[in-house]
C-alpha cells in the first residue's frame, strides 16, 4: 500500500503490538485472580480486601481486552477492521487509570508510576492501531460473492 502520512507500521509491528497487549493484559488478570494480595500489595501495600469485589470485575475487564487482542491478531490481516476495535479499547482504557490514581488513598510507588505511565500508554497504542487500521483498510480485498451474506439470506 502507498505510504500514510504519520506513523506507519509494518504487518510484523502490527502483530508485534498486539502480541504485546495480549501478553500485559493476560499477566492482570491472572494476578487479580491467583494472588490478589499481590496485586494490592504492589500498587496500595496494603492487603487485599475488596467486599464489592471490583478487583476481580478490574481483572475480568482485562481478560475481556486479552480476547479481543487475540481475535484482532488471528484476524486483522483479512478484515482490519479488527483493528479499529481494539484501537477504540486501548483508547476507551486510555483515561481510567489516571482516575483509579485520582480516587486511590494510597498507592505505593510501583502503582503511581505505573498507572501514571498506563494512560499515555493506552494512547500511544490506541493511536498506532487506529493508524495500522487506516492503513491497512485501504489494502484491496478479495471480493466477496455478490448477493446477501448466508446468515442473512436465513432471515
Amino acid at each position: 500500500p502507498p505510504a500514510t502520512r504519520g506513523a506507519t507500521m509494518s504487518r510484523r509491528s502490527v502483530n508485534l503490538l498486539l502480541l504485546g497487549l495480549i501478553a500485559l493484559d493476560l499477566v492482570f488478570p491472572a494476578v487479580i485472580f491467583l494472588s490478589p494480595g499481590t496485586w494490592t500489595r504492589l500498587f496500595h501495600d496494603m492487603p487485599p480486601d475488596d467486599p464489592m469485589g471490583l478487583l476481580h470485575r478490574l481483572g475480568a475487564g482485562w481478560a475481556a481486552f486479552a480476547l479481543w487482542m487475540v481475535v484482532a491478531r488471528l484476524r486483522w490481516e483479512r478484515d482490519p477492521g479488527w483493528l479499529m476495535l481494539v484501537a477504540g479499547i486501548r483508547l476507551t482504557e486510555s483515561w481510567a487509570d489516571w482516575v483509579y490514581l485520582g480516587f486511590a488513598q494510597h498507592t505505593t510507588l510501583f502503582g503511581t508510576v505505573s498507572l501514571l505511565a498506563a494512560s499515555p500508554v493506552n494512547l500511544l497504542c490506541g493511536w498506532l492501531l487506529y493508524r495500522a487500521y487506516r492503513r491497512y483498510s485501504r489494502v484491496p480485498v478479495a471480493m466477496a460473492p455478490a448477493g446477501p451474506a448466508p446468515e442473512l439470506a436465513r432471515v
